[in-house]
């Protein structure tokens, strides 16, 4: 892939991930349907981080493997509507850092002994982002449905 393909595939994961979750509202941020689970707001937190996360590991300084501090910063967020700005962020960014590489770029891998993605070229963030993303949408039309709303359908 290309970066421009990686930044079409870019725009789709995200109105995917946008339409699925449309229904939640603010006022769901809070709801989590057990004790110690993420909430709503600190899901799509998550998301945002861990794409943060995935552009640091292919193109930046490396692997941020401090997971305890990403917990701790998910589990501060208490607003959908912060939550949903930090995605937007992290959308663009990741699109800002992937056009700005060569073919060259894309196509080197990442070391053997890499951590995550051990020899994967680095276009193949795309798959970690959908992945990663499209899992974490499928959990929240869980907790839409939960609070009684009715997600609408991601690809229309």
């Amino acid at each position: 892939m290309n970066a421009d393909q990686i930044a079409a595939e870019l725009d789709s994961i995200r109105r995917f991930f946008e339409r699925s979750t449309s229904a939640l509202e603010e006022t769901d941020s809070g709801f989590t349907p057990a004790e110690g689970m993420f909430t709503a707001a600190q899901q799509v937190y998550h998301v945002a981080q861990t794409i943060d996360w995935a552009v640091e590991g292919f193109f930046g300084k490396g692997w941020n493997m401090d997971f305890e501090q990403h917990d701790r910063e998910a589990r501060e967020v208490a607003s959908l509507t912060e939550a949903r700005a930090a995605l937007a962020r992290a959308f663009e960014n990741a699109q800002v850092i992937i056009r700005s590489q060569s073919e060259e770029q894309l196509q080197s891998p990442l070391a053997e002994d890499d951590p995550i993605m051990p020899g994967k070229v680095r276009s193949s963030i795309i798959d970690l982002i959908t992945d990663h993303t499209a899992h974490h949408r499928g959990a929240l039309t869980v907790y839409t449905r939960l609070v009684g709303k009715v997600p609408p359908m991601p690809y229309m």
